[in-house]
């Protein structure tokens, strides 16, 4: 894969860790800037567009939850892929990142080799995805979505999705009426290389249903969920 024109931000406030992953991934041929804490990451990325943003989420201050939402808020990077670095596997904070605009997870100790696979992968599905883009604008009643955009409408108020709950909703609504099963949704919203759970699903289909209502998505109990209108 192309590196020379990759640009990618790492935060970590371990210096250590910082140093490592910057050798590592300059080494591989990428362009990485680096930041210690939130505040100097915001600055960076207000100014500069990053095919990737590495996060750690335990960090003073500013964790990496709350600098993914920051982030997110931005024009700059606003559908750039934001990954988190974590020692922790506990569902909440896996959920809570993923809902603020995160796409993965990649865990600590940190082995090289593993590591430049995960990069490599995501950048991948980021190309597969910008690929797939065909600008297509779904409507449904009142509801209109239009994927390039990123943007959701019910008449003509703008709904605030996050990037998953968007990736989510577009995944049911391009195809309605289908039942999409749990794991078939995992893989295609968050793809293999991704370990969330079950739980992570219904968790974004309770939150979309609080922002565009419960008469379009629909429960099959034991199987999954589908789109109607």
């Amino acid at each position: 894969m192309e590196t020379d024109n990759t640009r990618i931000l790492l935060v970590d406030d371990e210096e250590d860790i910082l140093e490592f992953l910057n050798y590592n991934l300059t080494k591989a041929g990428y362009q990485v800037d680096t930041a210690e804490n939130g505040k100097t990451a915001l600055q960076k990325s207000s100014k500069t567009a990053y095919d990737l943003i590495i996060l750690d989420i335990m960090m003073p201050e500013m964790d990496g939850v709350e600098l993914c939402r920051e982030i997110r808020n931005q024009e700059t990077n606003r559908d750039s892929l934001i990954a988190f670095l974590t020692a922790r596997s506990e569902d909440f904070t896996q959920i809570a990142a993923l809902d603020s605009g995160g796409d993965d997870f990649i865990t600590k100790p940190i082995k090289p080799g593993v590591f430049l696979s995960r990069i490599q992968a995501l950048l991948r599905r980021k190309k597969r995805s910008e690929d797939d883009d065909t600008g297509l604008i779904l409507t449904f009643g009142n509801l209109q979505i239009d994927k390039e955009k990123l943007e959701v409408f019910e008449g003509e108020q703008l709904i605030h999705l996050a990037k998953k709950e968007f990736e989510l909703l577009y995944l049911l609504v391009s195809k309605p009426g289908k039942v999409f099963n749990r794991d078939e949704i995992l893989q295609k919203v968050w793809g293999s290389d991704v370990i969330v759970t079950n739980r992570t699903v219904d968790v974004h289909i309770r939150k979309l249903r609080e922002k565009i209502g419960d008469d379009y998505i629909k429960t099959i109990k034991g199987v999954g969920y589908k789109f109607d209108y």
